[in-house]
């Protein structure tokens, strides 16, 4: 995992936090991301899981099945994903069989995190693709929207 980043990559972060800011309205986790590719942004997702009462509707998953969609293929080849919490290993086990090329998360997850801080689902040498990760982008940002979530629970 690097902390490399291009000038375009703030924007879409941004992108997905307010992605993220819309899992609110349905009081699931405010975890968004964002599919984007040459430039373009291809797909969208937030958390749904309580309103789908689904354990798979993450950020990522919606956001990969709708850039699927988008491209007509299960493989999301060129994309970069922007996601505002480092995935967990569901979801980076989607990323690396969508094929995405790189990752950027914001907030690392110690508890849960799948790209390098728990695990490193993205890094294993035995799988047949190892998307470009870099974390770190915007983390105080998405982690202060993570926060305000969770202490308005206590």
């Amino acid at each position: 995992m690097s902390e490399h980043f291009f000038p375009r990559d703030d924007y879409f972060m941004r992108l997905a936090l307010r992605e993220a800011e819309r899992a609110l309205e349905h009081d699931d986790v405010p975890i968004g991301a964002v599919v984007v590719r040459d430039g373009e942004l291809l797909a969208a997702g937030h958390n749904e899981r309580e309103l789908r009462g689904d354990p798979t509707a993450h950020a990522e998953v919606i956001a990969l099945r709708e850039a699927a969609r988008a491209v007509g293929s299960w493989r999301v080849l060129d994309a970069v994903l922007y996601v505002t919490l480092e995935p967990c290993a569901m979801c980076a086990g989607a990323i690396v069989l969508a094929r995405v090329a790189r990752l950027v998360f914001a907030a690392g997850d110690p508890k849960a995190g799948a790209c390098g801080s728990v695990l490193d689902v993205t890094g294993g040498p035995r799988l047949n693709h190892r998307p470009v990760v870099a974390g770190g982008l915007l983390a105080g940002e998405a982690a202060a929207l993570l926060s305000a979530f969770f202490a308005s629970r206590r």
